[in-house]
């Protein structure tokens, strides 16, 4: 690996004697890491990343496109360093009821914060940019959990809401140092000017979403790069100029992690993933004449329907409000119904509550949504489980027969897991497996 030698000498200068450590590991394969989640009991390997439960390493990188577990969301593949997150919501707001993440395509905190933070938690998922926004929806899809909403906004248009969350994620774009020997673009666009660009670029976002955050709430900052422009010199100016106080993490098992005087570095030759960094503040006021929007009233909803053209049900079935929305129908947490209907008005709103399905005359067509869903009940739906073929073909929309199952809508699983619908017609299948997500590849 060729690394640019202003980065050398600037790194040899934060690091001392131990840049050759560092040169020497940017040099070594990357480890492979993956997050399981809650839906199945699922063993990956025995090596298990120490800061994140539900973390684990694998011995090789397999072909996850091969996989239909990956396909139904069993397992998202995160980088190792970037699951310490897990352990900032655990000690710092393990019980938010309203968190943004901010930067959030193409999943990875997303899905971590979901299933880290109570089920009952409102996470808002926001990409700005569309086509990775797209991506990013998918993946919260496929990871299952409710009270989800999917947004594609610039960091500024959540100056629309102030004081509406306990906690904001901004898992800032960088220049990228950390990821060198996973991305070697990343080492083709250095340069100190973009260092000192991407610096300015992380307070400005800082500062449109600083008012969204509520009093005393938390803010977690985090870059995927070393130097200190990025680092702990915008730690030191939120602190300074928006006014935070600086939280700490006990980490005291995992040995590896540096610590420093505005956050925690993972360097890839002490720890088993890639350069990081994150850090932790409490908000200290809210500025004056700052006053949260009215929420749109739930009593002035329209189209509520409590007898849809369902053929399938949810569990927890007194939890949720459903609603036709053009056609669309779609359940709703009750108890956020007033929040999510706000926000849907106050942003670019690409995905939220559980779309159950479309209603198209008098047909009812489930939807992939909800055949992920963890909230599906699925005694109230035909279940065919399918082998490893059979799902490969399903996952790449191609023509599937299931001569021995009934006709209808049936629920495609394999090994237990949903993977999405068909129409079965007896002597062929309608497959619903969304387009945009089908296998591309030859496998």
């Amino acid at each position: 690996m060729l690394l640019p030698e202003a980065f050398i000498n600037r790194t040899k200068e934060l690091l001392g004697e131990e840049f050759e450590a560092l040169e020497k590991a940017l040099n070594s394969p990357p480890p492979t890491s993956i997050r399981v989640n809650t839906k199945m009991n699922y063993l990956p390997s025995t090596e298990k990343v120490k800061w994140c439960e539900t973390g684990y390493y694998l011995n090789e990188r397999p072909l996850f496109t091969a996989d239909p577990l990956f396909h139904a969301g069993v397992y998202y593949v995160q980088e190792a360093s970037s699951m310490f997150l897990h352990q900032v919501v655990k000690q710092h707001f393990p019980n938010a009821r309203s968190v943004l993440d901010l930067c959030a395509a193409p999943g990875g905190k997303s899905t971590l914060l979901s299933q880290t933070l109570p089920e009952t938690s409102l996470l808002i998922s926001n990409e700005v940019v569309r086509s990775r926004a797209y991506i990013l929806a998918e993946n919260l899809i496929k990871w299952g959990n409710p009270n989800i909403i999917v947004t594609n906004n610039e960091p500024k248009d959540f100056g629309n809401i102030p004081g509406f969350f306990d906690a904001v994620v901004v898992d800032a774009p960088c220049s990228g140092e950390g990821m060198f020997r996973k991305d070697t673009g990343a080492i083709e666009e250095w340069s100190e000017y973009n260092v000192t660009l991407c610096a300015s670029r992380q307070r400005e976002i800082l500062s449109s979403v600083w008012d969204t955050l509520k009093n005393e709430g938390i803010l977690v900052y985090s870059t995927c790069t070393f130097n200190r422009e990025e680092n702990e010199e915008n730690v030191k100016w939120i602190c300074k100029e928006l006014g935070a106080d600086l939280l700490r993490v006990n980490q005291t098992e995992n040995t590896g992690i540096t610590a420093t005087e505005y956050g925690y570095r993972f360097y890839p030759h002490k720890t088993r993933g890639e350069g990081f960094f994150i850090s932790v503040l409490k908000k200290k006021t809210l500025p004056p004449g700052l006053k949260r929007k009215k929420k749109d009233d739930k009593k002035s909803i329209k189209s509520v329907t409590k007898e849809p053209v369902l053929t399938l049900s949810l569990q927890e079935s007194d939890r949720w409000t459903v609603i036709n929305e053009n056609n669309q129908i779609k359940a709703y947490d009750t108890e956020y119904l007033s929040d999510i209907l706000f926000l849907n008005k106050e942003l670019k709103t690409m995905h939220s509550g559980l779309l159950l399905g479309e209603v198209k005359g008098s047909s009812f067509i489930p939807s992939a949504s909800i055949a992920l869903s963890k909230k599906l009940n699925r005694d109230s739906t035909e279940v065919v489980d399918v082998d490893y073929q059979t799902a490969i073909s399903f996952l790449r929309k191609d023509a599937i027969t299931l001569p021995n199952a009934a006709r209808g809508h049936l629920l495609i699983s394999y090994k237990g897991q949903s993977l999405g619908w068909v129409k079965n017609m007896g002597n062929r299948c309608n497959n619903l497996y969304p387009h945009e997500w089908r296998i591309r590849m030859k496998i």
